[in-house]
């Protein structure tokens, strides 16, 4: 079998998550595996897509590899699949599968959107393997990662492969009208874009937004600013917060955007995401480490296309504001009543600003926090902003600095440990529980 290693990661043969797979082209000596940098090599395949294309071809089997970042898959392979299918090459009946290194931050979301892509261009996707950054390293991960691809192999032979998801019907935006406003308004609020002269829906959507929102707008559209590239991950940034690129994005990121009131984020959804440039910019974010330096900032999205359709990018659109502790004032898309969208999430984004609303984080923003805590705390000695800033924010909430609790769990274990105490304690052990709750409810008197 052939095997096109589709190798995302900025670092080319440097990767983490190359290793992985050189580990099992040593173990599969009788499948021929062919490499392609993708990452590393995008500049040069924008200009000259026709290698890619030939490899590609062929391939029996497409292996995506890569580190998640950001939710997703890094920029350079968003751009990637975006060249593949402006192309024009057939991948229809080609098997396809991937696999990622992280510490397990929303590797979920990144594998389903290379599993969307894959089904778009007509191949048999096989779910892949997340890996941890280290399990290369320890006799449990290598076991893993062969008998993944086994099981691989195994698919491939017996024509074994995920459902195709049903066909939908063409989308056709709703018409968005665009009220005249001259009147002078408070406040800052930044809207986040990337939209070409022909995106009319998203700029009209925009403009709306701007004419009835009762806080000043001001539109940053990315395809004027002078990105270098996306996030290398060199961890050049760790110590001190500094870009290595030197076009200044750590700089505008902190004095343009992050000083705003609120932030509202406007795309049109393509390829399951909000395209290669938006993820450039989310992962060139990656100056501020895993720091939450927005949270409390109410923040909203006006998104033109399916965003109905699209379940994997509405978590990473949740995710990303519970992990940032930012309060999610609304999605406004132009798929049913696009004013009625944008008229409802400006205000929601007012009333948040003027009352300072906020939401307590689901799991999506605990889950991830617990990740980024642990990891943080191990990596201290390098990412040094990133712990400065979690002891000053007190965000090493580790259970074990709770020795009250913990101790009072005991003496309940033990007590529920003895049949005799048990027993005699029936149904009081609810009573306790709810005891403290009971005091709250006495302190505050009766209406009469």
């Amino acid at each position: 079998m052939h095997i096109l290693v589709v190798n995302g990661s900025p670092k080319g043969e440097d990767s983490i998550t190359l290793q992985t797979v050189l580990y099992l082209q040593k173990c599969c000596r009788h499948h021929e595996f062919e490499i392609l940098n993708a990452g590393h090599r995008i500049k040069a395949l924008e200009r000259d897509f026709a290698p890619a294309t030939e490899a590609l071809e062929r391939a029996d089997l497409i292996l995506f590899a890569y580190p998640v970042y950001t939710f997703i898959a890094p920029s350079q392979l968003h751009r990637f699949i975006e060249l593949t299918k402006e192309s024009g090459v057939d991948l229809r009946g080609k098997f396809a599968t991937q696999i990622t290194t992280s510490k397990h931050f929303y590797d979920v979301t990144a594998h389903r959107y290379i599993q969307d892509n894959c089904q778009d261009l007509g191949m048999k996707y096989l779910r892949g393997l997340s890996a941890d950054m280290d399990d290369l390293l320890s006799d449990k991960g290598r076991k893993e990662a062969r008998e993944f691809w086994k099981h691989t192999v195994w698919c491939v032979k017996n024509d074994v492969y995920e459902s195709f998801p049903e066909a939908q019907p063409d989308f056709e935006p709703a018409p968005v009208s665009v009220p005249v406003n001259f009147e002078e308004k408070p406040g800052d609020i930044v809207v986040v874009s990337d939209y070409a002269e022909e995106d009319i829906g998203l700029r009209s959507m925009i403009a709306r937004f701007a004419a009835v929102c009762e806080r000043d707008v001001r539109v940053v559209n990315l395809r004027d600013y002078p990105f270098r590239g996306g996030c290398l991950g060199c961890f050049n940034c760790a110590a001190d917060g500094k870009c290595i690129y030197t076009d200044g994005f750590d700089s505008f990121l902190r004095n343009d955007l992050q000083t705003a009131d609120a932030i509202v984020y406007a795309f049109t959804v393509k390829d399951h995401s909000m395209g290669a440039r938006f993820k450039m910019y989310d992962d060139r974010q990656f100056c501020n480490g895993h720091r939450t330096v927005t949270m409390g900032m109410p923040i909203g999205y006006i998104v033109s296309g399916p965003y109905s359709r699209e379940f994997n990018l509405q978590m990473i659109v949740e995710g990303r504001a519970q992990v940032g502790q930012n309060y999610l004032c609304g999605v406004a898309t132009d798929e049913r009543d696009p004013d009625g969208e944008i008229d409802k999430m400006a205000k929601t984004l007012c009333r948040a600003l003027d009352t300072g609303y906020t939401q307590p984080q689901n799991f999506y923003g605990v889950g991830g926090m617990k990740i980024f805590r642990d990891l943080i705390w191990l990596m201290q000695g390098m990412m040094k902003a990133d712990h400065r800033f979690y002891k000053e924010h007190g965000q090493y909430d580790f259970p074990q600095k709770k020795p009250g609790t913990m101790i009072g769990m005991y003496a309940v274990g033990a007590m529920m440990s003895s049949p005799k105490l048990k027993k005699m304690m029936g149904g009081r052990m609810t009573e306790g529980m709810l005891m403290p709750y009971k005091k709250v409810l006495e302190r505050i008197p009766d209406r009469k």
